[in-house]
């Protein structure tokens, strides 16, 4: 496989938190995504982190909401084991389909006063 695409975005949580109110929530992330970061202790620091995920994507992707692309295109998913992954919809799909993508890894992690992710495209 080929490297198509690497993103990388870092959030400052206590500016998200300040602006983070339920508009946003709901203009920014999908259900699954507002079920696990409403149940969290310290909500924000997981919307952080998945906000910057789905920016990272979006960098990885080399298209963003001028191409067409919506916050819920990406979605980002945690599974029983812990691990997370990069669910792509819509015109996200699209993009990665015409880039020939054929897997997405994507490190994320929150610390303190700042919410980081990686995400990688192969193809």
């Amino acid at each position: 496989m080929r490297i198509i695409g690497v993103g990388i975005d870092i959030v400052d949580i206590g500016i998200f938190k300040s602006r983070l109110d339920d508009g946003m929530v709901s203009d920014l992330f999908l259900p699954g995504e507002i079920e696990y970061c409403s149940s969290r202790a310290r909500p924000w620091e997981s919307y952080a982190a998945r906000f910057a995920a789905k920016e990272a994507s979006f960098k990885a992707l080399g298209a963003g909401l001028s191409h067409g692309l919506r916050w819920k295109d990406v979605e980002i998913i945690k599974d029983e084991s812990g691990a997370v992954s990069v669910q792509l919809n819509g015109k996200a799909l699209e993009h990665a389909s015409n880039k020939q993508v054929k897997q997405v890894h994507l490190s994320i992690s929150h610390s303190g006063e700042n919410a980081i992710a990686v995400v990688t495209m192969e193809g």
